[in-house]
């Protein structure tokens, strides 16, 4: 299958979609205590969102990963249909490369949606680096990318730092939510936090603002969906 086509793929039930595509950061930096960490907090988010019946029914995700090179580790699916993968740490910073990729298979599997007359809550793109990108990675381009399709409501993008990485380049890639530090290697915590909150997403009514804020309040405001 060509990348970002999902023609060939039938719809398996036809509950309310919302696409979580986690964007993340494998290179050496992440090496040692930072990868198994992530690794641990994954699979705990994979557990918490296959135990709630209807989370595991309307919730997609998709796995990008990004060093010297972008991966797409798994195409969006609900959780029966994947299992989570064990993430390794090598090579350098590819981020805009791999965030501009996440943005386009975000467009290709909401036409898709459409195509197959299923409804969806606005997708979220979740990227989390520890890294400073490479220098050839259009940083400025990507930034108002995000901007743009942020204010026209075409996803909702969460930028997050973990321990060493350069804020001043998540806080100009921000699109309608302010990028957060990760403190230390909390993981586990941020991904109970995602998991409660995408729960709490596909539980919504089309237009109710939700308050996500239990958990992240130091950071993040009440969303509209």
């Amino acid at each position: 299958m060509a990348k970002n086509d999902f023609s060939a793929e039938a719809a398996e039930n036809y509950e309310q979609k919302c696409l979580c595509v986690l964007v993340l950061d494998v290179s050496g930096s992440m090496l040692g205590t930072p990868i198994n960490e992530l690794n641990k907090g994954l699979k705990d988010f994979y557990e918490e969102i296959s135990s709630d019946a209807t989370t595991s029914q309307r919730l997609e995700v998709s796995l990008i990963t990004f060093s010297h090179i972008v991966k797409t580790l798994q195409e969006p699916a609900l959780v029966e249909n994947f299992s989570m993968p064990t993430l390794t740490a090598s090579g350098s910073t590819a981020l805009a490369n791999a965030v501009n990729q996440a943005i386009d298979m975000v467009a290709a599997r909401k036409q898709w949606y459409k195509d197959t007359n299923q409804n969806y809550y606005r997708p979220w793109i979740i990227l989390m680096t520890d890294g400073e990108p490479n220098e050839d990675q259009d940083i400025s381009t990507l930034a108002q990318r995000i901007q743009d399709d942020t204010k026209n409501k075409r996803y909702a993008f969460l930028p997050i730092g973990v321990e060493g990485a350069n804020m001043k380049i998540l806080n100009q890639i921000k699109g309608n939510i302010p990028p957060m530090k990760l403190q230390g290697t909390k993981f586990g915590s941020f991904f109970k936090w995602l998991s409660a909150s995408m729960g709490t997403v596909v539980s919504a009514e089309e237009g109710q603002t939700v308050d996500l804020t239990k958990g992240a309040d130091d950071w993040m405001a009440a969303f509209t969906i």
